[in-house]
């Protein structure tokens, strides 16, 4: 399901490594009930795993990844690898200026 129509990417993490991936992002976690992100990696492969429904998928530059809010996840190093998370909000939630 792609990110719906008027969301708004307000942040991103710092980019992470196989070294300093916070041990939250390798356990199984979810977002809030409005909260998409989406997994940029910027270098090697990235294993994006879904809890319920069970799926995996092999994340790499230019192929990045999309977490659905409250879908239980957790993402794996395959290797090397660096990439970083961006945020996207309702625009409710995170108004534009002037809107």
């Amino acid at each position: 399901m792609p990110i719906p129509e008027g969301h708004v990417s307000t942040r991103r993490s710092p980019e992470f490594t196989q070294d300093t991936i916070p041990p939250a992002l390798r356990q199984a976690h979810e977002t809030t009930h409005d909260t998409w992100v989406v997994i940029h990696v910027l270098e090697g492969r990235l294993r994006y795993c879904t809890i319920s429904p069970a799926s995996e998928t092999v994340l790499e530059p230019g192929r990045p990844g999309e977490i659905e809010p409250e879908v239980k996840h957790r993402v794996e190093p395959l290797g090397v690898v660096r990439f970083y998370l961006e945020f996207h909000y309702p625009p409710e939630r995170h108004p534009t200026p002037n809107a």
